[in-house]
């Protein structure tokens, strides 16, 4: 399977609240920039990248949770960012059964991470 098909294979493994929930960030993120690529990277999880990572997401017991690489170096005005926040790189968003993310401002934060990893220097190989 590709990697979509693999994410839509994990989505579909979770016909509750949280595949639902998944989906639905899954289109809000592909919805910001059509070159975002999706894979599917360390034994299960859908990841979300343009010009290297974006975002992680994960299925978990309780929550739904969206990880964000680089997340403690990008802006975050609407607070969406709720999880691994004593951190200096990672952030994410958390989910729990019934919350609901503002569609707006997770495109917002994903923009903020195109524009990070579009800003950093390029890695050359080594010789």
């Amino acid at each position: 399977m590709n990697p979509s098909e693999q994410i839509d294979n994990l989505i579909n493994t979770h016909p509750d609240w949280r595949g639902a929930a998944l989906a639905k960030l899954r289109q809000s993120i592909l919805a910001v920039d059509p070159e975002i690529v999706e894979e599917w990277k360390w034994m299960g999880a859908p990841v979300w990248e343009l010009d290297g990572i974006l975002v992680v997401g994960n299925i978990f017991k309780t929550k739904v949770k969206l990880g964000f690489m680089y997340g403690a170096l990008i802006d975050d005005p609407d607070q969406l960012f709720n999880g691994e926040l004593g951190g200096n790189q990672r952030r994410s968003v958390e989910l729990s059964e019934g919350d609901e993310v503002d569609e707006t401002a997770l495109q917002n934060l994903i923009r903020s991470a195109i524009a990070y990893n579009q800003a950093k220097p390029k890695k050359t190989a080594k010789k």
